[in-house]
């Protein structure tokens, strides 16, 4: 892991980029504080997410609380009084 300076970041953003993309994590500092983390991510492309929205697991009790919830709520509201 790399530490630089957000200084030297900016100066060599793209040379960061490029280790990063190799793998390498680089952490950022300003100040002499830990401002950010550089590092590779993952291949992804949301499929897994896609997947689990299409196929919902809900939880039984969950959608009975739910379900509660919306039962007690008066659907009549009070009108505005006129002027």
């Amino acid at each position: 892991m790399r530490t630089v300076t957000a200084t030297e970041a900016s100066r060599s953003f793209a040379a960061l980029l490029d280790q990063v993309e190799q793998g390498e994590t680089v952490v950022v500092t300003r100040g002499g504080r830990r401002v950010a983390v550089m590092g590779p991510t993952t291949n992804g492309n949301g499929s897994a997410v896609l997947n689990l929205l299409d196929r919902p697991q809900v939880d039984e009790r969950f959608a009975a609380d739910v379900e509660s919830a919306i039962a007690s709520v008066d659907s009549e509201s009070p009108s505005w009084p006129e002027d």
